[in-house]
């Protein structure tokens, strides 16, 4: 009989990507394994797009409410399912509920917020051992605790070609000339933010060398493509801004189409190495070290200054000289380059 596993999934975009390689790493450990992600509403078109995940379950509250009957009648209706185990990925407390109350036998999880009694089968976490946030996700797929990190497959969406050709045309986005990808956002913070003018001038010479440019994000980042677009100059109408006018969905199909990807450390740079875009990633103050983008196909800029990474949303010496100090045309080189 195939294992049934619910994984209780994370709440960044970024973070979620990850999680398909511990689905990866599951199904390779017992073919045909039935896998279910319990996620936020926002990450289900997502998780659609995992191969290796049945279906995902939405979690029916939002953050910072414990909502307490909401995840007992949830857990309730999910005992029928008859799970062998939950992966619990969060180390909040809410995290385990609904697997406890839905009655999972075995209930993996890290050690966190006073939820012994909800997880019974309890991982140790060394983070000198585990030091990327997708081995540790996927670790707790593992047999039993390890001294070693475990191998971490590559995420890999399925990209949907006849919904690419629907978004294409529903946006006008007709021009023959290769695109490159922008993801200036980062919900974070601006620390985490390459200056919009340094885009607008990357944009100003990709242009000039015969692409055209898809700025991508949520409709927060409007007015940040806007200025991009000012920043770019009379690019000839090649700079289009898709902020807001796309689901997450179709902005995997949109990355597939892109010829590159310039981004920050956000969770549209892990989207678009999971659509296997090649990659410009930009990180000021996180670290590759510790998120890096789970492709063999991304240069990364990061200078490695003697503050960084300081993982402030705002920096902390009012200079962020960690994200001006790489130039447009540092990333322009390692556009055409790689």
């Amino acid at each position: 009989m195939s294992q049934k596993i619910l994984i209780v999934g994370p709440a960044w975009v970024g973070d979620m990507v990850m999680a398909q390689s511990l689905a990866i790493s599951l199904q390779r450990q017992h073919p045909g394994c039935t896998i279910d992600i319990l996620a936020p509403g926002w990450s289900l078109p997502i998780i659609e797009r995992m191969p290796e995940v049945r279906r995902g379950v939405e979690l029916p509250i939002g953050h910072g409410e414990l909502a307490l009957g909401k995840l007992w009648r949830l857990g309730r209706d999910l005992r029928g399912e008859a799970y062998d185990q939950a992966i619990v990925l969060p180390r909040k407390f809410k995290a385990a509920l609904v697997p406890f109350f839905a009655g999972i036998p075995r209930r993996t999880g890290y050690r966190g917020e006073l939820r012994y009694w909800l997880i019974n089968d309890v991982r140790p976490l060394d983070k000198s051992v585990l030091q990327r946030t997708v081995q540790r996700f996927v670790a707790l797929g593992e047999p039993g605790p390890s001294n070693t990190a475990p191998p971490t497959p590559e995420p890999l969406l399925k990209v949907d070609e006849s919904n690419l050709a629907r978004i294409r045309t529903e946006l006008g986005l007709v021009s023959k000339r290769p695109a490159i990808g922008f993801m200036p956002g980062a919900e974070y913070g601006p620390a985490k933010q390459w200056p919009a003018e340094y885009y607008g001038q990357l944009a100003a010479s990709l242009v000039e060398r015969g692409h055209q440019v898809w700025i991508m994000g949520s409709a927060k980042e409007q007015a940040l493509a806007e200025t991009i677009q000012a920043a770019a100059g009379d690019a000839g109408g090649h700079v289009v801004n898709l902020c807001g006018r796309t689901a997450l969905a179709d902005v995997v199909d949109l990355m597939s189409d892109c010829e590159r990807a310039v981004s920050n450390d956000s969770g549209l740079m892990h989207v678009a190495a999971a659509a296997g875009t090649p990659l410009v990633a930009i990180y000021g103050s996180s670290t590759p070290d510790y998120t890096p983008p789970l492709t063999a196909n991304a240069e990364v800029l990061y200078l490695r200054l003697s503050c960084s990474p300081c993982f402030e949303r705002n920096c902390p010496l009012g200079h962020t000289n960690c994200l001006r100090q790489i130039m447009p045309g540092d990333v322009l080189t390692k556009v055409l380059g790689s």
